[in-house]
């Protein structure tokens, strides 16, 4: 039986840090430089610091990740994937009647378009950013993009 979304981001990890990075990678960070491989857990705990009218980039998320561990960058391939997970945990909790989920509608890509993989897809990201207040441009043929957001970045740590 497949795991639920929140039995993936409660599984106990512990982060890896990458020094010696495989050729395939290298070229994320400067030479010599180091990866922090993060844990769901951790990347919850990024997203619930997200205030209301705030918003923050997998960018943003990774930076406070390499930051909190002393490295040069965090894995863009498993932040992505971690911030998928506590996006479907979330929609889980809310399925079971929780109230105070982790804010995933607030994380956005790093050019600022919302999430085809969100919980409800790229109409449901919309209704809760506008929700917020938050307005919105057309990006590419069916994409959306927040209006401003770079000016309106979350700050975590």
């Amino acid at each position: 039986m497949a795991k639920s979304a929140i039995d993936r981001l409660r599984s106990p990890q512990e982060p890896k840090i990458v020094k010696d990075m495989p050729p395939r990678v290298a070229h994320w960070a400067p030479p010599g430089g180091s990866m922090v491989i993060a844990t769901p857990l951790e990347v919850d705990e990024l997203i619930r610091q997200i205030p209301k009218g705030k918003v923050a980039t997998i960018n943003t998320l990774r930076d406070a990740l390499a930051s909190r561990h002393g490295t040069d960058i965090a894995c863009p391939v498993t932040t992505g994937i971690f911030a998928n997970i506590v996006m479907q945990a979330a929609a889980e909790e809310e399925m079971m009647g929780s109230k105070k989920v982790a804010p995933w509608w607030r994380v956005i890509k790093s050019d600022g378009k919302l999430n085809e993989k969100a919980p409800g897809g790229l109409a449901e990201h919309e209704r809760r950013l506008a929700a917020e207040g938050w307005a919105f441009e057309q990006a590419g043929k069916k994409g959306r993009k927040l209006a401003g957001y770079d000016n309106r970045l979350a700050t975590l740590r």
